[in-house]
């Protein structure tokens, strides 16, 4: 069979196809709900340190980063980041997704088992991602199938990596949710737009997921693994 053919790309295309819908569902819910203003009319960034402080957490910052959607929480040096579009944004969208990152911090603080797993194996994750392709390609090319099995050993890292964020992500949903309704930020009949912002976003997780996990089945495939135990 030719170099240049790879029938296992085959494997990919139910990941393929789940990403693209992902990433349709999120521009669209986000396009519609960031168009939205809350009745509460207050501020991603102002929603934000709100919450913080009634969760205990006023030491923890929140700024506004550049970029479209960057949204993150930083356990490192406990800062809330956020884009303009939300922090300066008082959407549905903006108030969700403002919410889903102080859901981040709240996870931190109280000593969330998944996130402090998932932050543990970031460097472990980042480097199995880099050596797993090119230990296998040379355990093939050199005949060392014992290399190329620890490149699949590295990959199961960045599968293992993602399958932690999935209830990361779940948990920061819900309690984003919860908070803003609990608050008052978000009447009963935004809840269902904001559980739609943000339902989305953990579906770009989930296709990651899969994506992780049928990578690694076919990693399995060309390194031969699964013929040796046959």
């Amino acid at each position: 069979m030719p170099l240049f053919f790879d029938w296992t790309m085959i494997l990919l295309i139910p990941a393929i196809l789940l990403s693209l819908y992902a990433q349709a569902k999120v521009q669209g819910a986000y396009a519609k709900w960031s168009q939205v203003r809350s009745a509460s009319g207050i501020s991603g960034a102002m929603a934000a340190r709100e919450l913080l402080n009634r969760a205990g957490l006023d030491h923890v910052r929140v700024e506004m980063v550049q970029g479209h959607l960057t949204d993150h929480y930083d356990p490192r040096t406990k800062t809330l980041r956020l884009s303009p579009q939300v922090y300066n944004s008082s959407s549905i969208a903006a108030l969700g997704i403002a919410a889903h990152e102080t859901g981040h911090a709240i996870q931190h603080d109280v000593g969330y088992y998944p996130l402090a797993l998932r932050n543990s194996l970031v460097p472990v994750a980042n480097f199995g991602s880099n050596l797993a392709f090119p230990l296998i390609i040379l355990g093939l090319l050199m005949g060392l199938p014992k290399l190329a099995i620890w490149g699949v050993y590295a990959f199961t890292a960045v599968v293992l990596f993602q399958l932690v964020t999935l209830p990361v992500e779940f948990n920061a949903s819900s309690r984003a949710v919860a908070l803003l309704e609990g608050s008052g930020f978000i009447t009963r009949n935004e809840v269902a737009p904001t559980k739609a912002v943000l339902n989305a976003a953990a579906l770009t997780y989930v296709a990651a997921a899969v994506t992780a996990v049928l990578n690694l089945l076919r990693l399995l495939i060309i390194s031969g693994v699964l013929r040796r135990d046959e």
